[in-house]
């Protein structure tokens, strides 16, 4: 009876609502360019923000539930000013029970809604993992497909700064490995909200991995990206630097270390191609074997635990297909350490890759260097 006067609460529809008029308003407020040579950019933070704002006007079935999205405009602000467009029944601050407000949104799913459940971080998402993997990830399964459970699960994942082991883990290997659900672990500004609306509007439950990191970070936006239509397909990588000499691949994060790693390769004369993994699952091995069968070369970055990650994964799909006979030196794969997350900086430091890490492997598997 709690959980059904909770979803009672939550449910209601505003029949009164034009969605056409609200967006249309929108995007005067926003006062989108017409010039498609006009050059835009956005940061990360307010990517996340744009793309759940469009989705709850085009459809009010969405709503926003967790710890401080609210009256606080989000631990990381990045639901600023929602709660004051759309209202308390739609942006609704919880408890500090993630188990809780996880179940209630798995509940609020599967009665129709399209809740979007913001950890503060997935670190904490950990108390509410058999509610994302059990009750969301399996029941469209077990349900022989009759029940879909469109929510999706959003926050930060990942290393931040000085917050220590219990607060700094990546969990995409973690929630990669199971049918069921889809993981996202977006780089750009454009990732982040097209991937974001894409999730919003999918049936199935999605695992949305953000970088604390990232939130401040601007990126350039195409005129394409800044349409309240705008999607990216989930489980489609991005080749975001062609090359010729190695193939880079990395997701979230490790994107930027790549990106710069391939600037640094270039001033030597070596091509790097790099891949924006962007959907962790479904997995886009695909686009990784095509770029491998022309580099010869392959080097995995990732901010998570060497053992069982993702790295891992693709190093074994790779040799498990045709792209191994192509290979001229063994797969590298570059990732944080295999230790608790230090919380002194000069450790920390050590813990992560950075640029210079990946240069460096980067050579190893060029022959260039030990």
């Amino acid at each position: 009876m709690v959980a059904r006067s909770a979803l009672s609460r939550l449910a209601p529809v505003l029949s009164n609502a034009r969605p056409a008029a609200r967006r249309a308003a929108l995007q005067a407020a926003r006062g989108y360019a017409t010039a498609d040579s006009e050059q835009h950019t956005m940061t990360v933070r307010d990517a996340l923000n744009v793309a759940m704002e469009e989705e709850m006007v085009r459809d009010e079935k969405v709503f926003i539930l967790g710890e401080e999205v609210a009256r606080y405009n989000g631990a990381y602000k990045v639901t600023k000013g929602l709660m004051d467009k759309f209202g308390e029944k739609r942006v609704v601050d919880t408890p500090i029970t993630e188990m809780g407000f996880a179940g209630v949104a798995v509940g609020a799913a599967l009665q129709g809604l399209r809740p979007i459940c913001e950890f503060m971080t997935f670190n904490f998402a950990m108390q509410a993992i058999d509610q994302i993997v059990n009750s969301a990830g399996k029941t469209y399964y077990m349900s022989g497909g009759n029940v879909p459970c469109p929510v999706v699960f959003r926050g930060p994942n990942g290393a931040a700064a000085g917050v220590g082991a219990q607060h700094s883990q990546d969990y995409a290997g973690w929630y990669g490995s199971i049918p069921g659900l889809k993981v996202i672990s977006p780089w750009s500004a454009e990732d982040c909200k097209g991937l974001l609306k894409a999730a919003i509007r999918d049936p199935n439950p999605v695992v949305f991995l953000e970088n604390e990191m990232m939130y401040g970070v601007s990126f350039p936006m195409s005129a394409e990206a800044m349409s309240d239509n705008f999607l990216l397909p989930i489980g489609k990588a991005k080749v975001e630097r062609e090359g010729s000499d190695i193939t880079l691949v990395a997701h979230s994060k490790m994107v930027t270390h790549s990106m710069e790693a391939a600037d640094a390769l270039a001033k030597e004369g070596i091509k790097a191609e790099v891949i924006n993994l962007r959907s962790i699952r479904p997995l886009d091995i695909g686009t990784i074997i095509k770029s491998v069968k022309k580099t010869n070369r392959l080097v995995i970055v990732e901010g998570g635990f060497p053992a069982f990650g993702v790295g891992s994964e693709i190093c074994a799909q790779i040799i498990e297909s045709e792209a191994f006979d192509y290979l001229d030196a063994p797969v590298e794969r570059v990732t944080g350490a295999d230790v608790p997350t230090p919380y002194a900086t000069n450790l920390e430091n050590l813990a992560f890759p950075d640029t210079a890490v990946v240069v460096k492997v980067a050579k190893r598997a060029l022959y260039r260097t030990n």
